[in-house]
Parts: structure tokens; C-alpha cells; sequence
């Protein structure tokens, strides 16, 4: 199959015209990839970066964890699934076994295994699903491949933690802190859900489409202070603030952003700098009985609820979707995402 090989950290990906297909498990599917979402996850594994988490994969590898397509395999043990089904597959593949996936979170799997790291991912023509019967979602045939593509990681994991895990409510303040695609999935799951959001950035283009993803204002970091901005607009800060970025700067912005009682959510990871460590305002904290809360993908159970409303128009994904290439142009996207060159979603296109 024809792949973008990732050779060697912090270099180009090597296109394959001949790199071997994945081979199918008795339990598992085989994807035809028909679009794939570049992630700035994707930016963090080719500069080496989640060693410390064990997320960085064996070289050479196929990455990509944002992919959509057709059915081409499945294994004998396989009963939901045929070739020729349009799916939507989560990058967090559970086992089925383990106390998580028996408690319903798969995406806290025991096993760890994510696509696109454990697995040959969506920068390769097919790509594989472990476990499919539990792993893989149908895609409505209303939803095209392109706007699918960019749910595959930043929407599905802006929702569960938007909706499930801070649980935001209509009229509350939620500030969202970096608008690449997660941030800007969180606007606008936030925004549907009643809430009146802040979009943070550096970057005014970003902010332009975080004010047509729902923002009702927008605060530019490298212009002013995006705490004191924030606490000014909402007359004491937010209920909910997001690190959607995952660097110190922006983690720190967000817990002084907000309110007594106010919800911190996690979603960005960090880098080579922090090492998965930050500084914290540890007794503002507990005096403010502030509450920080994680969170990593989405269970399976949980997409029909995020797909319903995307058919109702509720929600528009593929509204973040600002340019669609061929797989030639993947490494020069991911080498912009460096230096926080991108605006919206970029998708890859087979």
C-alpha cells in the first residue's frame, strides 16, 4: 500500500509506494482509509515527544490516529461489522476485559492501546482496528468522509470532556485556552451545549474561526493578559476554563482564569519542555476549591450522542476543516504545527 512512513524523529515522512498492508486478527477490521485528520498529537510523536507517557512508537511506523473509511477486512470473529461499512474509528481501542472497559471506559483501557501507535495508522492507505466489535463506530451516510475525519481525536475528546467530564452547563463561562482543533471542537461543543465561551490564542486568524465556531468573545494572549481579560468579562472568572493546548503558559492561564468553584479541564498534552510536569497555584487551589479534571478520548457507547448532534446540524465539524491535501503534503503541515502555523483542521485526504 501507499504510506507516509514515519523513518526517524524529527524528520519528513518517507512516502511508500509499496509499504505492507496490516494484517487482520481474528478479532479485528482492516480500514480503507478514505480521509485522516492531522493532529498536533501527530506534530508531538514525529518530534519525538510521550516517552515519558510510553506513546512513542517503534520506527519505522505508520502513524495516524484520525481516520475514517470502509470496511476492507474483518476477522472470523468479527459479527457487527462487513466490508463495504462506513465507519468512524477512536483512536483509544479497549480490550473488553480489563476493570475499565467492564465499567464502560474503554478509553482508560488498562492495555493502553491507541490506534494509530499501537497499531498501523491512517497515514497509510488501510489501516487497522484492534477488537472492532467493540473498537469501531458506524458513520452515518450523511456525514461526509472529510468532516468525520476531523472527529476522530479532537472532537470526540472535546466532547467527552465538555459534556461528560466537566459536565458544562447552559449560561455558564467556559474558556477555552488555544484554538487548533481541539479548542476549537470545544467551542463549539460548548457553545451547543447553552454555555457562553472565551476563545484564548496568540494567533487572530485562530480567533476569527473560534468566533464562527460560537465564541461570544475572544481574547488574543500575546495582546493581554487572558486571565485578567477573562475575569473582567465574566465579573469573577470562568466556571469551567480548558487547557486545550498543553503547555505551561496556557495550563497556568487557565486555573487563574476562573471562579471560586470553577472546573479546570485538562486536554492538551505537553511537551519535551514540561516533561508532563507544571507548576501549580496549589493554595489558590484549595482555597478556591478549584477542581482540575482530565481527560482522554471517548468511550464508543458515548459517539452516538455526539453523531446525533451532528446530523441535527447542532454540531458542524466540518465547519474546522480549512484545507484538505494528499498525503504528499502531510510533513509540511505537521512542520507548521512547530510553530503554531496552522488555523482549523487540516485533513489528508485518500
Amino acid at each position: 500500500m501507499k504510506a507516509a512512513v514515519l523513518e526517524a524523529f524529527n524528520k519528513p515522512f518517507v512516502i511508500h509506494a509499496n509499504w505492507p498492508e496490516p494484517k487482520c486478527g481474528p478479532e479485528d477490521a482492516i480500514i480503507k482509509v478514505a480521509a485522516n485528520g492531522v493532529c498536533r498529537s501527530d506534530w508531538h510523536v514525529c518530534v519525538g515527544d510521550w516517552g515519558w507517557l510510553g506513546l512513542q512508537p517503534e520506527l519505522p511506523h505508520v502513524i495516524g490516529h484520525e481516520f475514517v473509511g470502509e470496511v476492507a477486512e474483518v476477522g472470523a470473529q468479527v459479527k457487527k461489522f462487513r466490508v463495504g461499512d462506513r465507519v468512524v474509528c477512536p483512536f483509544n481501542l479497549g480490550c473488553g476485559t480489563c476493570e475499565y472497559c467492564a465499567a464502560g471506559h474503554q478509553n482508560t483501557c488498562a492495555e493502553g492501546n491507541l490506534a494509530g501507535f499501537s497499531t498501523s495508522g491512517g497515514y497509510g492507505q488501510y489501516a487497522q482496528i484492534l477488537k472492532a466489535d467493540l473498537n469501531l463506530i458506524n458513520l452515518p451516510e450523511s456525514v461526509p468522509f472529510t468532516d468525520a475525519a476531523s472527529m476522530g481525536c479532537r472532537f470526540m475528546t472535546s466532547f467527552h470532556g465538555i459534556v461528560d467530564q466537566v459536565k458544562v452547563a447552559a449560561g455558564e463561562w467556559v474558556a477555552i485556552h488555544g484554538c487548533g482543533g481541539i479548542g476549537l471542537a470545544a467551542t463549539q461543543i460548548a457553545n451547543a451545549m447553552g454555555a457562553n465561551v472565551i476563545a484564548v490564542d496568540i494567533n487572530d486568524k485562530s480567533l476569527e474561526v473560534a468566533r464562527k465556531m460560537g465564541a461570544v468573545h475572544t481574547v488574543n494572549a500575546a495582546k493581554t493578559n487572558p486571565a485578567e481579560a477573562i475575569k473582567e468579562l465574566t465579573r469573577g472568572g470562568a466556571h469551567v476554563s480548558v487547557d486545550a493546548l498543553g503547555i505551561a503558559t496556557t495550563c497556568l492561564n487557565s486555573i487563574m482564569s476562573l471562579r471560586k468553584r470553577g472546573r479546570h479541564l485538562q486536554i492538551g498534552l505537553t511537551t519535551q519542555a514540561e516533561k508532563g510536569f507544571v507548576s501549580l497555584p496549589v493554595d489558590m487551589i484549595v482555597a478556591m476549591e478549584l477542581q482540575l479534571i482530565g481527560t482522554i478520548g471517548m468511550q464508543p457507547r458515548r459517539y452516538n450522542a455526539m453523531l446525533n448532534m451532528v446530523e441535527s446540524g447542532k454540531l458542524r465539524p466540518g465547519e474546522m476543516v480549512t484545507n484538505v491535501f494528499p498525503i504528499e503534503k502531510a510533513s509540511s503541515v505537521i512542520e507548521a504545527m512547530a510553530s503554531f502555523g496552522t488555523v482549523g483542521t487540516t485533513v489528508i485526504q485518500w
